[in-house]
């Protein structure tokens, strides 16, 4: 197979939902476990050094993926890690605000200079480190309902929007106005190191949103329209990565808040193919590849997979291919590399 020289404006494409020959690749994070058994490399340890360790991961890590078929290299560094690290996120911590006193405490002022504190670090090696043709995508990690729960677990979420409306409603722009001066200050600083910018907000879950449409529409989607508004005033697509069944809110995230593409896909939710033939037309459409069938079926079980997906959206525009999560720790590094060979030899066919 020829060597792949990596140009980010293939995604860059992809996510403006533009004819290409063939879709490239495409992944929202990949696990340093599994890019550190191919390479031999303990990735975390030398992210968890200095900053010239840090460039240095990046670069190994980097050159790497562009050699195997990558344009872009995924980055973000999460607002949530200043929260409760995603605790409350994830069910293992309580809820910091309960009511309208918590959260006007709270020292909102201080998030912006403790985010770049924290990922300053990372933003600069990453900066220097990518490979000619490549540029990195993401950028500030986490969506405003992901925030919003680490700040308020689920479950008392919604207790607050019942007791204290008031507060509720008053939680979403605080995160929102934080989050907007945190991306502000990253574009301003980093934006020709991000082609394409996203966030990571999972909305719904296998047969439905997890809150209702009318919350989404009324507290959460006013913040992404702003955030969306500021990316595309520095003229870089915007990606919404969410997963589940979002169906409900979808012609509200391209007509309102105009995302430019969508990452995030499960066949027990449904296959690829009809998020493309319902939406191709309108955004882009990223992933494709079910995560359980890269961790369950052998490579010849993947190639045939990966290629069945291919023909079903060959001639759509504004697609990119990879998982429909993101390359986990729990993927076989085996599993990873079926993928990527069959979506190269795919393109390699297209010409």
């Amino acid at each position: 197979m020829e060597p792949h020289h990596p140009d980010y404006t293939r995604i860059v494409a992809a996510a403006r939902n533009r004819t290409a020959p063939a879709p490239p690749l495409y992944e929202h994070a990949i696990s340093k476990m599994v890019t550190g058994v191919i390479m031999n490399l303990d990735l975390s340890c030398m992210l968890a050094g200095d900053e010239r360790d840090k460039e240095e991961a990046f670069r190994r890590e980097s050159h790497y993926l562009a050699s195997i078929g990558y344009d872009v290299y995924p980055f973000e560094g999460c607002i949530t890690e200043l929260v409760q690290g995603g605790q409350a996120l994830m069910g293992r911590a309580g809820a910091l605000i309960h009511d309208h006193t918590e959260l006007e405490d709270y020292p909102w002022e201080t998030l912006p200079d403790r985010y770049f504190d924290r990922f300053d670090p990372y933003f600069r090696a990453l900066s220097r480190a990518l490979p000619p043709g490549m540029l990195a995508v993401a950028g500030v990690g986490n969506g405003v309902f992901e925030i919003a729960q680490d700040f308020v677990p689920l479950t008392e979420l919604a207790f607050l929007e019942v007791d204290h409306p008031e507060t509720f409603s008053r939680l979403w722009q605080c995160i929102g106005d934080a989050m907007l001066e945190i991306w502000d200050r990253f574009l301003a600083t980093y934006s020709e190191t991000f082609c394409v910018c996203r966030i990571g907000d999972d909305l719904g879950f296998k047969t439905s949103l997890l809150v209702r449409p009318e919350t989404i529409r009324e507290h959460i989607l006013p913040q992404y329209k702003r955030i969306v508004n500021l990316v595309h005033s520095y003229r870089r697509p915007f990606l919404l990565h969410s997963c589940g069944a979002i169906w409900d809110v979808m012609d509200d995230l391209i007509d309102y808040c105009k995302i430019d593409a969508k990452h995030s896909n499960e066949d027990a939710i449904a296959p690829f193919s009809r998020w493309v033939d319902l939406y191709g037309d309108r955004i882009g459409n990223f992933g494709g590849i079910d995560m359980n069938v890269l961790c369950t079926e052998d490579e010849k079980g993947i190639h045939e997979y990966v290629h069945d997906v291919l023909g079903h959206v060959a001639g759509y525009p504004g697609v990119a291919i990879g998982s429909g999560n993101q390359i986990a720790d729990y993927v076989p590094p085996e599993a990873f590399l079926a993928m990527v060979e069959t979506v190269r030899e795919f393109t390699a066919q297209r010409g």
